[in-house]
């Protein structure tokens, strides 16, 4: 063998190769750092799980994790921005009952499929919404507050996160059930929402207990309600809307983590591994269900796209009945 072939079998043996049943997300993600986008403003529960999980993920992976908040469209942006992302195992996103099932039938010309643009990886958490008013409308209970709507037009505001969230249509729901129209101010997100609702420029609201706890607590806020079907363990206090006489009234929020379409199926399974993990940490549960009075679930990918199958068609009736908009 010649010198110069010698040396080209050399150089060519050195260079990096893909052999069949090696991926090339053995290497991930040591090339750079891994975007966590969350679809909604700072401060709310899908903010505050992503950057519990970008921590967790960050130290597991050996590998910068950073949250980038796009609000708007009921989590629309950022839904999209994702679904377009690049599927190479470094862009996540902080999917919502939202973006991945109501926004479905919602929007008429929604600018990504929450199934056909997503890998699923992690069914995080479900969490009850709560009713909010502001204390100077002086109620105390679900009866009373319906009383003076049904008398005072100028009270017919409802706040909530963004067009297209659970907490817009649980007031289309609850302006359905109890037959009094209710006009819909949307936000970019809960933070803005609460403090509106906190000052008296919007009456009340339906949201996630994790942001508005802290405003309850300081006496700017009221919690009347919870819609989940039965009564939380963090407020045992309050009523279900059920038991406030609201019949049939029950809406459960979850919160989840996807990739985009055609990540590598050992990346999902790795980040799925590694958010589990997190979950269990004692820390972590004490924070979500403790002090948020979320519910962990850690499910499977194929768990939370099964969740998702039977979501879709559930809001999609639900949208179609209460008449909601996007706004």
């Amino acid at each position: 063998m010649t010198t110069t072939r010698r040396t080209a079998l050399f150089a060519l043996a050195a260079l990096p190769t893909v052999l069949p049943g090696i991926s090339w997300a053995e290497d991930w993600p040591a090339a750079k750092p891994i975007t966590y986008v969350v679809p909604f403003t700072p401060g709310g529960s899908t903010d505050i799980i992503g950057r519990t999980l970008a921590q967790k993920l960050g130290e597991a992976l050996h590998q910068s994790v950073v949250v980038d908040n796009k609000p708007g469209q009921g989590g629309g942006i950022g839904a999209s921005f994702v679904a377009k992302a690049a599927p190479d195992g470094y862009t996540l996103f902080g999917g919502t009952i939202s973006t991945h099932a109501i926004n479905a039938s919602l929007y008429k010309n929604l600018s990504y499929d929450p199934v056909k643009d997503f890998e699923p990886v992690c069914l995080v958490a479900t969490l009850p919404n709560v009713l909010i008013i502001n204390p100077a409308l002086g109620v105390n209970t679900v009866p009373e507050l319906i009383a003076l709507l049904k008398k005072d037009p100028s009270k017919r505001l409802f706040a909530s996160s963004g067009a297209g969230t659970s907490t817009h249509l649980a007031g289309e729901m609850f302006a359905d059930m109890i037959g009094v129209p209710l006009t819909h101010v949307p936000y970019k997100g809960t933070p803005p929402a609460l403090t509106d609702v906190a000052s008296g420029q919007v009456p009340f609201m339906f949201d996630q207990m994790t942001a508005a706890l802290p405003l309850a607590k300081a006496g700017r806020l009221k919690l009347i309600a919870v819609t989940t079907g039965k009564r939380i363990a963090l407020a045992p206090e309050l009523p279900t809307m059920i038991e406030s006489g609201v019949a049939g009234f029950e809406m459960t929020s979850w919160q989840a983590v996807y990739a985009p379409k055609g990540t590598p199926k050992a990346v999902v399974q790795r980040l799925n591994a590694e958010i589990v993990k997190a979950l269990k940490v004692p820390e972590v549960q004490a924070k979500l269900e403790g002090q948020l009075g979320m519910n962990i679930v850690g499910s499977t990918p194929e768990e939370l796209a099964a969740h998702m199958a039977r979501e879709i068609p559930r809001w999609a009736a639900l949208v179609k009945k209460s008449g909601a908009e996007p706004g």
